[in-house]
């Protein structure tokens, strides 16, 4: 088995085949300063059950025009683009923030949790459709996620595999992602409470393997469920001291392969259930 290092990388070209705020004057009193105002309605909008209509939140040319600034980014996965243009962002966040939702920016789900921002979304699942199986049969096949989150991704996942295992640690997001999923009727997805750095065994090994929670290393749960002709890609420190990088690693016939990616920041990885 072999281990190499080599220097940073980013994903390749896919080819064509795979589918490709007025002064105020002396004369004015300033205005009434009400802090609590915005919180209040906050609160308001957090309430409701259904996420704000009349925003086009709904509707399809928002979703394009975040997959046009993910194009411009270098994203040219075109199955991957397609599903990130399907999937209803602006449903998996609090509807307080919402109007956000296809902004290339991370927003907070609770427990000192984030939804990742597209573009890193984007970039994870590209160099996870470079690897040897998901080239050879045009999707992820069968996927781990480490980290269900608000259940975002694996709605993104599941549109380009056949079936995606999401491991959750903290029992309000799995339940909460679980509610999402099942609401929009997202198919092939199982999600799994339990402890992500153990990854899941009873359905390995797993042809693609991504996670959205970055550690010191790679577990060796995660390594030891990938499949031959599988790829890997989770973010971990850089030993470089770079701080936190996309760490790509692919099995093949003669070992595990790993190189590294950009530059990242994901929350900690963490072990047990909460």
């Amino acid at each position: 088995m072999s281990d190499k290092k080599p220097a940073p990388a980013r994903p390749a070209r896919f080819p064509a085949s795979l589918d490709s705020r007025s002064p105020i004057s002396a004369t004015q009193a300033p205005p009434l300063l009400r802090p609590q105002r915005l919180l209040h309605e906050a609160a308001l909008d957090a309430a409701r059950t259904v996420a704000p209509r009349g925003l086009g939140l709904d509707s399809a040319p928002v979703r394009h025009r975040m997959v046009q600034r993910l194009r411009a980014d270098g994203v040219c996965c075109e199955p991957l683009l397609q599903a990130m243009g399907q999937v209803l962002r602006h449903e998996f966040v609090d509807s307080a923030l919402a109007a956000q939702a296809y902004e290339d920016t991370s927003l907070p789900i609770g427990l000192s949790q984030t939804i990742s921002k597209p573009s890193v979304v984007a970039r994870m699942i590209e160099w996870l459709y470079l690897g040897e199986n998901a080239r050879g049969r045009g999707h992820l096949g069968r996927v781990l996620e480490i980290g269900t989150g608000c259940g975002y991704q694996a709605a993104v996942l599941a549109q380009l595999s056949t079936q995606v295992i999401s491991v959750e640690r903290l029992k309000a997001l799995h339940e909460l992602a679980a509610r999402h999923l099942h609401r929009l009727q997202v198919p092939r997805c199982r999600l799994v409470y339990g402890d992500g750095m153990r990854g899941h065994p009873p359905n390995a090994p797993y042809d693609t393997i991504i996670a959205a929670a970055g550690g010191d290393d790679l577990p060796s749960a995660w390594l030891d469920q990938l499949a031959v002709g599988g790829r890997l890609v989770a973010p971990a420190r850089s030993a470089d001291g770079r701080g936190q990088v996309l760490v790509i690693v692919d099995r093949t016939p003669e070992g595990l392969h790993r190189r590294l990616g950009e530059a990242v920041q994901f929350v900690p990885l963490k072990s047990g259930t909460h």
